[in-house]
């Protein structure tokens, strides 16, 4: 007879919540790369639109965060703990936020990086992004790992999942290194309040593959007690 998974008897598991959340925080920074392809050829009416849906995808993940919040069980028969889960989801959430923030100085600021930056931030949000994926890659095993009795070979793949987000986290610290160095010969050529909002918007695209480690992190205390 198939053992049956202790949250079906003692309360809603938590686990599809935290993997629905991570989904919908993947969804909205993932948008960004629509958002800066309008943006940087200035057609700001298309990039309006992709914002709005950034906009839209951080409310959703905002909505499951406090749905989860209000639902997670206080009893003593979770094989999880419950700070970790509440930690876990809030580390998540800084993803959409801060695909919003982005997008949000970019749009209400009309601004478009110069041509000698477009091609290297690019690569480098898309590298922050695969951050992100991967970390939802990672939060998507976690129902394998509860059914295993968080031990054994599905822990062991999450590790190396990982390790593989550290490793995409440490590639795009390096992009951010000759992005920043790239605006830093630019400055001269540029008004001083372009210069300083733009090393803001590189810092939030670097924030993206930062707080995706963390949630990797997160993950990985969260199975190991």
């Amino acid at each position: 007879m198939p053992a049956i998974p202790i949250f079906q008897v003692f309360g809603r598991s938590p686990i599809r919540p935290l993997q629905q959340h991570m989904q919908k925080a993947y969804e909205c920074c993932n948008e960004l790369i629509p958002f800066f392809t309008a943006s940087m050829r200035e057609d700001w009416v298309t990039a309006g639109q992709v914002r709005q849906k950034i906009v839209d995808l951080e409310h959703a993940a905002d909505s499951l965060k406090r749905d989860l919040r209000l639902h997670l069980p206080k009893g003593i028969f979770m094989p999880v703990q419950r700070s970790d889960v509440l930690e876990l989801v809030a580390r998540q959430d800084m993803v959409p936020n801060r695909a919003k923030d982005i997008s949000g100085i970019i749009i209400g600021r009309k601004m478009v990086f110069p041509e000698r930056l477009k091609a290297l931030y690019l690569e480098f949000l898309q590298r922050c992004i695969e951050a992100a994926h991967q970390a939802y890659k990672t939060i998507s095993e976690l129902d394998e790992i509860s059914e295993a009795g968080f031990r054994g070979k599905e822990v062991q793949i999450v590790e190396g999942m990982v390790n593989e987000l550290h490793r995409i986290e440490q590639e795009a610290d390096q992009l951010e290194i000759k992005v920043r160095q790239v605006l830093f010969e630019l400055e001269n050529e540029m008004p001083p309040v372009s210069v300083i909002f733009l090393y803001k918007i590189i810092e939030w695209t670097g924030d993206i593959a930062g707080y995706s480690q963390r949630i990797g992190d997160g993950l990985q205390i969260l199975i190991a007690r």
